[in-house]
């Protein structure tokens, strides 16, 4: 797999899994949506591995072939994987931390013998890994301002857990068809919810009361993550923005249903996705453009 062929991959696996995200992507100035892809692509092959084997000692042996990989492909090593090349080039080029990799690994690590947590607290040490660790990760591509680096990844980890927390709401039925139930026990357990309330048909009014609760919980994520948009360079703040009012939009579907995530699956319609684009595509252009006309005087 040639390098070039390893991004054109992650932006393949980014436009067919990740449909809201990509289009976001595409506000970002061209030099910058391939590593954006490049690290969709590795959360989402590692998310596939956790999903796609049925004994829990394939999915190990799998998850733990893919880590290797990854060591020897951030050693500069080569690899014969579709999407590592992009994904180790993308680390080196932003000197992206290695513990939030190895955090994200964890995460993937943990679906393989964790399908239920106890409390909030519990599900947020999961998603530490599993999202806050992609917003991070992501945060050197989307380039905070000067010394505006540490302050942004507080934002960053919070818009990772509101996408996160977000599918989770989306994704009810299809989780515990999986033998997942990613929303805490503790709060069923307050509401009245039994897990098989999760499972399809119609929603009860209990699980409609948990569900409005669990989105309240969520745009406090986004609410933390928005104070971080004006922490990024120009040029990647429609981008975030877009991404905001996409997966955020979700949330406004889930509602207009009357909180029925089991009939089917909550989206933003295609009419909205593209308005939402349209809006921010100006200041897109003209942040690009503002950018490249600053020039270095060299000595």
């Amino acid at each position: 797999m040639t390098l070039t062929g390893s991004y054109e991959c992650c932006r393949r696996l980014n436009a067919r899994h990740g449909r809201s995200y990509y289009l976001a992507t595409l506000l970002l100035p061209a030099w910058k949506r391939p590593h954006v892809h490049a690290l969709y692509g590795f959360a989402r092959y590692a998310d596939e591995i956790v999903d796609s084997f049925t004994a829990t000692g394939d999915r190990v042996a799998a998850l733990d072939g893919l880590a290797g990989r990854t060591a020897g492909a951030l050693a500069g090593g080569a690899v014969d994987d579709p999407v590592l090349p992009a994904f180790a080039h993308t680390v080196r080029s932003f000197g992206i931390d290695r513990a939030d990799i190895d955090d994200f690994l964890r995460a993937m690590r943990a679906d393989l013998t964790v399908n239920r947590y106890a409390t909030y607290d519990s599900l947020l040490g999961y998603m530490e890994g599993s999202a806050a660790a992609i917003g991070t990760m992501t945060l050197p591509v989307l380039e905070p301002l000067p010394g505006m680096a540490e302050a942004a990844r507080g934002p960053a980890r919070e818009l990772g857990l509101a996408f996160q927390l977000t599918n989770f709401l989306r994704d009810v039925a299809e989780d515990l068809a999986r033998g997942r139930v990613y929303l805490p026990l503790a709060d069923l357990d307050r509401f009245g919810v039994a897990e098989a309330d999760l499972g399809g048909g119609h929603p009860t009014a209990a699980l409609r009361e948990l569900l409005a609760f669990e989105i309240e919980r969520a745009r406090g994520h986004y609410r933390l993550a928005l104070e971080g948009v004006e922490l990024l360079t120009p040029s990647s703040r429609p981008c975030v923005r877009a991404a905001y009012e996409l997966y955020g939009g979700i949330l406004d579907r889930i509602e207009a249903a009357g909180h029925d995530v089991l009939g089917a699956r909550a989206t933003v319609p295609r009419r909205r996705r593209l308005a939402v684009f349209a809006r921010h595509l100006l200041a897109a252009s003209v942040a690009d453009r503002a950018e490249r006309r600053v020039t270095v005087q060299v000595p």
